[in-house]
Formats: C-alpha cells, structure tokens, sequence
C-alpha cells in the first residue's frame, strides 16, 4: 500500500502497478457490475421470467419517482388548495379539474400513477425486444402507448369517457416516446449495445480494475467474452490499448480460475 492523496484509495496490483481511485468512482463502478451480471442473467431467463422480473423493477423505480413527485405537488398543494367541484359543473370542465387533481395527487397516489406507467412500459419493450430480437422506435413507441393508455386509466385522468381517453393519452405517450428515440438515435454513435451479454463479463473486468474507458478498443477490436481466455500482449497491443493496461488485463485473466483453466486448454 502507499500513500495517496486526499478522496483517493491508492492500492497496488500483484505486479507493482499503482492504482489509484476515487471511492466515488468505485462506488459507480460497483452499481454498474451489479447492473452488468443482472442483465446478463436475465437474458438467459425465459420470456416469462425475464419480463416479471423487468417489470417488477420498472414498477419500483416508478413508484420512487411518483411518490418524491406527489411529497413535492402535495406541499405546492397545501398552500393553494384546490376547491371543490361545484354541482352542474360543465364536464369538460370538471375532466379538466380531475386532470388537474391526478397530477398533483398524494405521494401515494402518484406512487402508484407511477408505478403502472413505468411498469407497463418496461414490461412491454422487454416482451418486443425479446420476440423481435431488437429494440426499434416502433416496439418503443407501442409499449409508450401501453403506458400513456394504463396512466390515463388509473389515475383517473379519463373521467366518464376512458377509452377516447386512454387512446388520445396512449397516442400523445407514443408520438413523444418516438420522437425521443429518433433524437436520441441521431446523436448516439453506431457499435455493440451497452447490455450486449456477449461483452458483460469482458465490460465487469474492465470495471473492475477501473479501465472501462478502453472497453471501445475491445468492442473496435471484436475482442469480447469468447476471446478472453485467448488474449495476448500483442492481441491488445493491436487495438491500441497501452502497455500497463494491458499487463493489468493479461494479470486478471492469469488470476481468474475459469479463464485460466479455459486458457490451458
């Protein structure tokens, strides 16, 4: 061990290399190993198991969001009350004060507003990509519509007429959810999807000894999980990855019992 300076956790490899990280960065580091070995479970799962488990999580994370949101409308709220509804109140106005009254409901309320929107859309795109074997703007669009169409319906947002609603709701989700992915896919750079399960033990390494910066040279190189136990200097040497880099890779192949014993082979 040596010193380092002040936020920093300076350990040294078998071979002598000095590595120096941040803890907030082994935290981040940590999460997204996590988030690597999950995805890669779940792709070997069935359909059924895969969108349960998809779902469930999207849910969560949803009611999350919804229930911070409703704790923030709910004080926003108190000190502007909404006043009630006056009888023989025309019905188009009194859709637009439940509209109203379901965007700025309790957190539980929007806990759960949440928690099916979230859900549902999740759900949905984890059952196309899965059929279809990619994810386009088209499966992203339905499943926004699947998710514009249950918010409407249990947040009470449709009034007496829920279908007209659920579908004009549905249709604004999916145009918004599609522009948002052709603006997204503009901007974003061609190469092998971050959930690729060819590449997640390759990209857990990599985050492991804090080099996932250099997980582009693999990805240019087609080095991935099935190439590990074979990898050589020279081979790294070839997609541009730097001499003490490659040494720290090579030491962690030499010292994992699986792609060592692949590597005898």
């Amino acid at each position: 061990m040596g010193e380092g300076k002040q936020g920093l956790i300076v350990g040294e490899s078998p071979k002598g290399i000095i590595i120096q990280q941040n803890p907030i960065t082994q935290i981040q580091s940590k999460i997204k190993e996590v988030e690597i070995k999950v995805k890669s479970w779940l792709s070997k799962q069935s359909l059924p198991v895969e969108a349960v488990v998809v779902t469930a999580g999207g849910a969560t994370q949803g009611a999350l969001i919804g229930a911070l949101m409703g704790t923030l409308t709910q004080d926003m709220s108190s000190t502007m009350p909404m006043p009630p509804p006056t009888p023989g109140l025309d019905p188009k106005t009194l859709a637009s004060m439940q509209q109203a009254q379901a965007l700025s409901g309790g957190p539980l309320v929007q806990a759960r507003n949440f928690a099916v929107m979230t859900g549902v859309n999740v759900g949905i795109s984890c059952v196309l990509k899965r059929l279809k074997g990619k994810e386009d703007v088209w499966s992203s669009m339905i499943a926004a519509f699947g998710s514009g169409a249950m918010f409407s319906l249990v947040s009470g947002m449709g009034g007496p007429n829920q279908i007209p609603n659920m579908v004009s709701s549905g249709a604004f989700f999916a145009l918004a959810q599609g522009g948002i992915y052709k603006l997204g896919e503009k901007f974003s750079k061609p190469g092998v999807p971050d959930d690729d399960p060819f590449y997640a033990n390759t990209r857990s390494m990599l985050i492991t000894l804090g080099l996932q910066s250099y997980e582009k040279n693999f990805k240019k190189g087609m080095l991935n999980d099935r190439t590990l136990p074979l990898l050589t200097d020279s081979a790294l040497k070839d997609v541009n990855i730097p001499p003490g880099p490659r040494l720290l890779i090579l030491d962690q192949i030499e010292r994992d019992p699986l792609l060592k014993e692949r590597r005898r082979k």
